[in-house]
């Protein structure tokens, strides 16, 4: 009887500690995702959904490469089209190995700013101007209108603090 005992004591009190952990585990994370520092990101916006005054960007985060890290990773992954080219075409490289979507709610002071945008409707005007800056409300306009340019097919990089989007600047590729 001592036996028996002695075996189930220990086994109750695993499983009162691993209560404790589980149901602490999940107030602690749901801090870490609420608040600390700036994330920096890499995307393709899938949409931009406006409900009320509230802007919520759905996205799918990619890796961005430039350069030697750019023409490195090519060649491992696209070996027999870089001893072609001799690199990365066009100096970058684009990873997406995931199909993973995230919603981020856009921050009301969101910055947003833009290489190429098409400001006429007409694709004759369009025009690189770097780091231009591009009120929300045109930005959503603009993105939702694939006449000229298609804004979802660029990658942008976006900055994340405290859950929502506070900075949106569109990578140009040529």
């Amino acid at each position: 009887m001592l036996l028996k005992k002695t075996a189930v004591v220990p086994f109750i009190v695993l499983l009162f500690f691993s209560l404790i952990h589980t149901s602490s585990t999940v107030g602690t994370r749901a801090v870490a995702e609420s608040s600390g520092p700036a994330q920096q990101l890499t995307v393709y916006i899938h949409s931009l959904e406006q409900d009320g005054t509230q802007v919520t960007l759905t996205a799918d985060e990619i890796n961005w490469y430039e350069g030697a890290d750019a023409d490195r990773l090519f060649a491992e992954r696209e070996p027999e089209a870089a001893a072609e080219l001799g690199g990365a075409p066009d100096g970058y490289y684009i990873v997406n190995d995931s199909d993973t979507l995230t919603r981020y709610p856009l921050a009301d002071n969101v910055s947003i700013k833009m290489q190429i945008f098409d400001h006429t409707g007409n694709p004759e005007d369009l025009d690189i101007n770097w780091n231009e800056t591009v009120d929300r409300d045109t930005f959503l306009k603009k993105f939702g209108n694939a006449d000229v340019v298609d804004l979802s097919q660029f990658p942008y990089h976006i900055t994340v603090e405290d859950g929502k989007v506070t900075s949106i600047v569109q990578q140009y590729i040529p």
